[in-house]
């Protein structure tokens, strides 16, 4: 369906052109939104930053999502979560994830505190979206910090998550919403690794 993220950021960017010149601020979800962040920060004039989710994944099967923390401490879970997993392996697994972003924030972004997203128009990016538990809990988070639009943009998701995302977005922008859906990667041609490096290279200092 795409070759890279960068072909899926040329489409979004396209998608979103009303916003262009409105100094919209993306934020990129770490890390395979933060390529397409960068891409589509520079199409839009826009800024550039990340906004720090984490996904809590399901014991014995990390990439499926049971439930997301936030930057802000507050946690989302899904229904199922109460199903997979006891009260102190969640506990404990919450503050594993809390500790991560806090090392990733003072790793990506050292010298100056996350851009303000208060009456902005703020573009949320991600390469895709299986449950939609990252992208919701960084949706809700944001929510509760005054942006003027708050919109999500993907380059794919499962029709679930994003019947989801439209509850908590001004507007869902995304290119591809296939009704077999397994990871988002296999709608990807080259979805290789985003490395740390990369992030660094790509955020404004």
């Amino acid at each position: 369906m795409f070759r890279d993220r960068l072909d899926a950021a040329e489409r979004l960017a396209h998608e979103l052109e009303t916003v262009k010149g409105q100094n919209p601020l993306i934020l990129a979800i770490p890390r395979g939104g933060v390529p397409m962040g960068r891409y589509l920060a520079d199409a839009l004039e826009g800024e550039l930053d990340v906004v720090l989710v984490r996904k809590v994944g399901a014991p014995g099967n990390p990439e499926f999502a049971i439930g997301a923390v936030s930057e802000d401490g507050s946690v989302h879970l899904d229904e199922a979560a109460a199903r997979l997993c006891s009260d102190d392996w969640l506990a404990s697994e919450i503050t594993r994830q809390r500790e991560l972003i806090k090392t990733r924030r003072s790793h990506y972004t050292p010298i100056r505190p996350p851009i303000d997203p208060a009456g902005r128009i703020v573009v949320v990016v991600d390469d895709g979206s299986a449950t939609g538990a990252t992208m919701a809990a960084a949706l809700a988070t944001l929510r509760q910090r005054n942006p003027q639009r708050l919109i999500a943009a993907l380059g794919v998701g499962s029709r679930d998550a994003l019947a989801h995302l439209k509850t908590l977005a001004d507007d869902v922008v995304c290119l591809a919403a296939p009704s077999h859906f397994q990871a988002v990667g296999q709608f990807f041609d080259d979805f290789a690794q985003v490395r740390d490096e990369d992030v660094l290279d790509l955020l404004p200092p």
